[in-house]
């Protein structure tokens, strides 16, 4: 099933902007309904991140017999990256993706998932979490304020680091780097005394061109690559592996409110599906890209006792001092422990 949604993923990619599905009269219908057309908001060119919106985009059309079209606008084509849930409330596209540390203050609550050296460190783990904070209250009402529903993770990978110069060999050579990191990990590692800066991902090749930042912290490996960072680099760690950001695929409500029943039925169906198509993309970046990485970085590997250190450090310390922030606008300490009891339920 892996090995065919990974086949899947890797021929949607290939594309450019498209309209996905064939002709109305070549589909089989599964699905009756109206003809529809979404438009969804993302940034970027086709690769792993967008797996997920293709495949939704060709099955919802494959289903309904082409009446259901959507059509993935990609390179901020409808919105710039930090707008999109701007986008969303004034129903000005009906599905995007957004990343929470794009903008923490238009979803504080969900910043909790940036959170650095939780005990989430298995796809499993990350995809368990993420699906269970989606259904909490706080996290619904939090995209509510933006006309906005969650409807899947993209699942992004744990970040690492990806930089020019000397590299950090071990934590304390963090202190000086301009490093750009948002959310969580931004606070890891200002802890470690390193200088945060926060800029979307599409900015960051230029930035450590010009050695304006030190070192990026982005999904490993396929983002790195996808913004083409290698190029520019001269070392990558391998596994310190602080956390992640959650960039979900998330829907605009008044759109999906005026959809019949068979067509969220649909959608409820195909999102299952997404976990996989999401694994497989990202496995095959990696199988495509480390090895080039190998090949024109240093490859940084830290110890058992080094990444205790960082833990130390730059870990529940964070957690702590989000929690004190965020505790008179939302029941942040609650957020916190759920996302611990769901990392737990896995037993890692």
């Amino acid at each position: 099933m892996t090995e065919r949604l990974g086949t899947r993923a890797a021929a949607l990619m290939m594309g450019a902007a498209m309209v996905f599905g064939a002709s109305q009269a070549a589909l089989a219908q599964n699905v009756d309904g109206p003809s529809l057309f979404w438009k969804i908001s993302t940034w970027g060119n086709p690769r792993a991140f967008t797996a997920g919106l293709e495949h939704m985009a060709e099955r919802v059309a494959e289903e309904t017999g082409g009446k259901w079209q959507m059509r993935v606008f990609y390179g901020e084509q409808l919105s710039k990256a930090k707008e999109n849930l701007d986008g969303l409330k004034a129903n000005a596209f009906e599905a995007a993706t957004f990343c929470n540390f794009y903008h923490p203050g238009k979803n504080p609550a969900n910043m909790v998932t940036t959170m650095p050296f939780l005990p989430v460190t298995t796809w499993d783990d990350m995809a368990r979490v993420r699906a269970g904070l989606y259904e909490h209250q706080i996290l619904k009402d939090e995209m509510d304020q933006w006309n906005a529903m969650y409807y899947a993770s993209t699942n992004l990978p744990q970040y690492n680091a990806l930089g020019r110069g000397e590299p950090p060999l071990d934590p304390s050579d963090f202190k000086g780097l301009r490093v750009r990191a948002g959310g969580g990990i931004g606070d890891a590692m200002a802890k470690l005394g390193a200088v945060e800066q926060t800029m979307p991902a599409t900015e960051t090749y230029t930035a450590l061109q010009r050695g304006t930042v030190d070192a990026i912290f982005l999904p490993y490996t396929y983002a790195h690559a996808s913004y083409k960072l290698d190029e520019v680099a001269d070392w990558f760690t391998a596994n310190l592996s602080p956390g992640t950001s959650d960039c979900p695929i998330v829907i605009n409500k008044t759109a999906y409110d005026a959809l019949p029943e068979q067509y969220k039925a649909l959608l409820a169906e195909i999102q299952p599906e997404l976990l996989g198509v999401y694994r497989a993309a990202y496995e095959e970046a990696d199988a495509k890209f480390l090895p080039r990485f190998q090949e024109r970085l240093e490859e940084i590997t830290y110890t058992d006792e080094q990444l205790a250190k960082f833990r130390e450090a730059a870990g529940e310390p964070v957690w702590n001092a989000w929690v004190e922030v965020n505790k008179d606008n939302f029941d942040a300490q609650a957020i916190l422990d759920e996302t611990l009891r769901l990392a737990n339920e896995g037993g890692s």
